[in-house]
């Protein structure tokens, strides 16, 4: 990785415009790299984990060991979680100082509450404050189901600035925004500060354009070339315009980068990306030029073509195409909760092979 700072796209783009973007990945090489290119923020879920431990397991082998030896009688699991924690804090550690520049706007690491807990509101809100407590620049993600909305609004309102995640449609920003709105006015009226607080909410783009593409699949529908690759970038610029217009205190960030689109269409916005490291180097390596393109709106026949065949965009897209009962079982959700849960496994699968390790090997 080139770790000599070098003026770049998205240098530019964090340099000359309000649009931040941040690493998506706890990896201690890929922030550095893409702090040196202008990021201000980082980002951890399950699976990124999980790929971290097989990146740079030389970093955290001996601290692994240490673990198990400190608490003889924690579980897998529980040598996980502090591990997990671990990771977080040391890695935020590189953007403190962006932090403490901005006040806690910005310079924040991202943990992810159990993938498990995503109908207890209970659980998840018991763990986000616990997570708030390990260090200061800590964004707490919690999924957008029907009990992530709740516990958003309890955490918020206890001074945890949440992360939004498992989140992919305009009906589902709208609910967090409105937790949050409410958390944060709990928070006021307690007569409790709140002027450092930064609470984010996700639309994971490239999951709904998948997500649409599958139910596209499924019902043997066939739509001109790039017309679904357009789907996430739609939902965002809609609730871009509706957080603007109702003056939310959430800030909207873009995940999931499936193509160029999921960037360069967002650009100009109030907003916050988290890029993966193999795409900020694509990025950077592109001729896609920084211009606003967040207020441009996607091409009418598109929207139109995707309205008119594909039901799971319109839930995606419209406002109310999705009540709070429905986030749940929605597709997309159902897929990434899996897919977090799948990842949540396989990392204690890595610790496992510590603690017990196959004697026939």
């Amino acid at each position: 990785m080139a770790e000599k700072e070098k003026w770049s796209p998205l240098k530019e783009m964090a340099e000359t415009t309000p649009t931040d973007f941040w690493n998506d990945s706890c990896s201690f090489e890929e922030l550095k790299y893409a702090i040196s290119h202008g990021a201000v923020g980082a980002t951890t879920n399950p699976v990124i984990v999980g790929n971290v431990l097989k990146k740079e397991l030389h970093l955290w082998e001996g601290r692994i060991k240490e673990l198990i030896s400190e608490y003889p009688e924690d579980s897998y699991e529980d040598i996980s979680w502090r591990l997990n924690e671990e990771m977080a804090v040391e890695v935020g550690k590189l953007l403190l100082p962006v932090f403490k520049e901005s006040n806690g706007k910005k310079g924040r690491i991202s943990i992810q509450t159990n993938a498990k807990y995503y109908k207890s509101w209970q659980k998840m809100t018991e763990q986000a404050l616990h997570f708030n407590s390990i260090a200061p620049n800590i964004n707490v993600k919690m999924p957008a189901t029907k009990a992530g909305i709740k516990a958003m609004e309890e955490a918020t309102a206890a001074g945890v600035s949440i992360n939004a995640t498992v989140s992919f449609t305009v009906a589902q920003a709208l609910a967090v925004a409105e937790a949050v709105e409410r958390g944060l006015d709990r928070r006021v009226a307690a007569g409790e500060d709140i002027s450092a607080m930064s609470p984010i909410c996700t639309i994971m783009v490239g999951r709904l354009d998948d997500w649409v593409k599958v139910s596209g699949e499924q019902a043997k529908i066939i739509s001109d070339p790039g017309v679904l690759d357009w789907a996430g970038v739609a939902a965002f610029k809609r609730a871009y315009s509706i957080f603007k217009e109702k003056n939310y205190r959430v800030r909207l960030l873009s995940a999931a980068y499936r193509n160029h689109l999921h960037w360069s269409q967002l650009i100009g916005g109030e907003v916050s990306m988290t890029i993966p490291y193999g795409w900020q180097v694509k990025f950077n390596n592109s001729d896609v030029t920084v211009e606003d393109r967040i207020c441009d709106p996607v091409d009418p026949k598109i929207i139109s073509e995707l309205m008119s065949k594909y039901p799971e965009f319109v839930k995606g897209y419209e406002p109310d195409g999705l009540k709070i009962e429905e986030f749940d079982s929605y597709g997309a959700v159902v897929r990434t909760l899996r897919s977090f849960i799948s990842g949540y496994e396989s990392t204690l699968g890595v610790i496992r092979e510590f603690m017990l390790p196959d004697p026939d090997k």
